[in-house]
């Protein structure tokens, strides 16, 4: 008797990043259901406002005007929500696809400003004088969906213009400035990393980026290859989430300023590369200094040699020194520096 093959297996139902379940959505998300049983079960169960957001930010659909006004009269509900659940919810909904109208629907809810004041106060805030599309909180909303969905790169994309309200100034001419908006963006963070108990690395990373989100869009081709090396140096193992940071962050309407940015940034990242092969194959100090240190000082093998050519490889790093010049130019270097020591009287 001949076997039938087996039926082909159903398809697996999409995994939702949302913690809600069918009935509770289904309830959220209906126009026509009663506001007083959508209140009463946003009291009950508080974190499904966040976890509606999360929806938002997959689907783009966005919950009922009834549950829009429930979540606003029961944001208190939320008080007795520990830090790590809030986090774990935002961080859920920031590396969906539609973040941007769930970033929307988190204002209109109530929740942006009661979870990140810092942000809401950039609703309506302009950032050049008569220019709406450049509304902070429209760009913000925009950098972030641009943005890789890496959570922390999301996160620092969410947060990396709050800097700019306390820092607005006007100019007679009536240009808008924002000096120093980055290093007083990190410092407002503090107290966000504390709201949300992110650990250490998370803090250290979201604050480093926002702190340096401008660095990648000020490089110019006149950069030396010292300057490149400090630089990948200075932002070391943040490098690939400060330049896709930095690509996120251009939203000029103007396809040409728009593709000249992007251009830059890829430059900076490829002149990067191509100085990590070079000295991967030939390292910045030439083969024989040690010797010609000892030759020239009349000095011993010893823990010195390698003390002294450290300190040549940190003034090249700096960009003090020059790579892969000849033995001498750095025995040169040395002895002008008096890293030599006098040879003690017999």
């Amino acid at each position: 008797m001949e076997t039938l093959p087996a039926p082909p297996a159903p398809a697996a139902a999409p995994t939702s990043a949302a913690n809600l379940d069918a009935d509770l959505s289904a309830l959220l998300f209906d126009e026509q259901a009663d506001p007083a049983v959508v209140s009463e079960r946003l009291r009950v169960q508080p974190l499904a406002m966040l976890e509606c957001a999360v929806v938002v930010s997959e689907t783009r659909r966005t919950p009922s005007r009834a549950a829009t006004s429930a979540a606003r009269a029961n944001l208190a509900a939320l008080d007795g929500v520990g830090p790590a659940a809030i986090r774990d919810a935002l961080t859920r909904m920031l590396v969906c696809r539609e973040v941007d109208v769930a970033l929307q629907w988190l204002h209109q809810a109530g929740l942006l400003g009661k979870y990140l004041p810092e942000l809401e106060v950039t609703v309506d805030f302009s950032q050049e004088a008569g220019r709406k599309h450049k509304d902070v909180w429209e760009h913000t909303k925009q950098v972030v969906r641009q943005a890789v969905p890496r959570p922390m790169v999301r996160w620092a994309a969410l947060l990396h213009d709050i800097g700019k309200v306390p820092t607005r100034t006007f100019t007679g001419d009536g240009k808008v400035h924002f000096h120093g908006h980055s290093e007083v963006g990190a410092r407002m963070f503090d107290p966000i990393a504390r709201r949300f108990a992110f650990d250490r690395p998370e803090r250290d990373k979201i604050r480093f980026l926002i702190l340096h989100h401008l660095r990648a869009n000020q490089y110019e081709t006149s950069w030396t290859d010292s300057a490149i090396r400090r630089f990948e140096r200075e932002t070391c193992d943040h490098l690939d989430d400060l330049l896709d940071l930095s690509r996120a962050d251009i939203t000029s309407k103007r396809p040409g300023r728009r593709n000249d940015l992007l251009t830059q940034i890829s430059e900076l990242s490829r002149r990067i590369e191509a100085l990590r092969a070079e000295d991967a194959k030939q390292p910045p100090l030439p083969t024989g200094v040690g010797s010609e240190i000892m030759t020239r000082f009349s000095l011993p093998p010893s823990r010195l040699i390698g003390d002294l050519k450290r300190k040549l490889d940190a003034a090249i790093e700096s960009g003090e020194l020059e790579p892969r010049r000849e033995c001498g130019y750095y025995c040169d270097w040395l002895e002008a520096q008096g890293a030599i020591p006098k040879p003690t009287a017999p």
